[in-house]
């Protein structure tokens, strides 16, 4: 037979377990949705941006967390949850009152030297020049992955 004390204090493992778990998921979705409000730099990048649309998804997620854990929260958790989306809301409420100035466009040349595009959209060197008609691997290439303006 198994000891009831020794059953308990599994099950007090695990309940600390799940809670730091969802806590961790609560405070993983507040702060993607801080970085899309553009109040937290992107970890990639180190700019700040505003994205309201991708920050609303996080925001939504929490929002439903809420919903579908309503009383099966401990005090801790419930108060965790409720306080990162006033925070949100009201975060969200002042970025869309203030939006930040947008960067520079690909569509003015001037705006943008090309080592600031991304990768994909930065022109690649021509060593030699392609004949038409000639086909090589390396043309063949080029025609699936070349952008068309």
């Amino acid at each position: 037979m198994s000891n009831p004390t020794s059953a308990t204090a599994g099950s007090a493992g695990q309940d600390k377990m799940m809670s730091a778990l969802f806590a961790s998921m609560v405070m993983q979705n507040t702060n993607m949705a801080l970085i899309f409000l553009g109040q937290a730099p992107n970890p990639q990048t180190g700019e700040t941006a505003q994205e309201l649309e991708h920050a609303t998804y996080f925001i939504d997620q929490l929002e439903m967390l809420s919903v579908k854990t309503k009383n099966n929260l401990d005090k801790q958790e419930d108060a965790l949850l409720k306080q990162s989306l006033t925070h949100l809301r009201l975060a969200f409420v002042e970025a869309a009152a203030h939006p930040q100035k947008s960067a520079p466009t690909a569509a003015s040349p001037a705006a943008a030297s090309p080592a600031s595009l991304p990768v994909d959209e930065q022109e690649t060197p021509v060593n030699e020049p392609i004949l038409p008609g000639e086909k090589t691997a390396e043309s063949e290439s080029r025609k699936k992955f070349s952008k068309k303006y």
